[in-house]
């Protein structure tokens, strides 16, 4: 369990909280091309994994160039990652993560040779957290303003 005094069990704490990523990679052209996707498993190393085309653009991106920025948020919580990125190929992994929902992006199954894997491995990252969740977020926002006082969020870099 995270404590305020240990930055990288928060960083870890947080990472299940979130169901989507915005992953950035670079483009042939040298310009940063950002996409959803949807995180399939956080382990504890910082390391993420998603479904994707092997045809798509991010496969293509990070062959060309590994180094990806992704950012996760809720509503009470912002995570920034970097890492290096690799298209990976292990169909009992694509299976443990097969649900409905990758089926409709992919209805051919997790045998369709055009689905694989996605696997950033994080070197470096940075959250902001309010403390408490929604309500007490909400309540610091308000006493804020009545006193004055700067609002009190957790924000820290850890490296990976």
């Amino acid at each position: 369990m995270a404590t305020e005094n240990d930055p990288h069990a928060t960083l870890i704490d947080l990472l299940p909280k979130f169901r989507f990523a915005m992953v950035t990679t670079m483009n042939e052209e040298g310009a940063h091309v950002a996409r959803p996707l949807t995180v399939q498993d956080r382990e504890f190393d910082g390391d993420l994994w998603f479904i994707v085309g092997r045809d798509s653009s991010v496969a293509a991106h990070v062959a060309a160039q590994p180094a990806v920025g992704v950012a996760l948020s809720t509503n009470d919580a912002w995570v920034s990652l970097a890492g290096n990125a690799e298209v990976v190929d292990d169909l009992e992994r694509l299976r443990d993560y097969w649900s409905p929902a990758v089926e409709a992006w992919f209805p051919d199954g997790p045998e369709d040779p055009n689905v694989t894997l996605l696997k950033i491995d994080a070197t470096s990252g940075e959250y902001w957290s309010s403390p408490g969740g929604t309500v007490a977020s909400i309540i610091s926002l308000v006493k804020s303003k009545v006193t004055g006082e700067p609002y009190e969020g957790r924000n820290d870099t850890v490296d990976l």
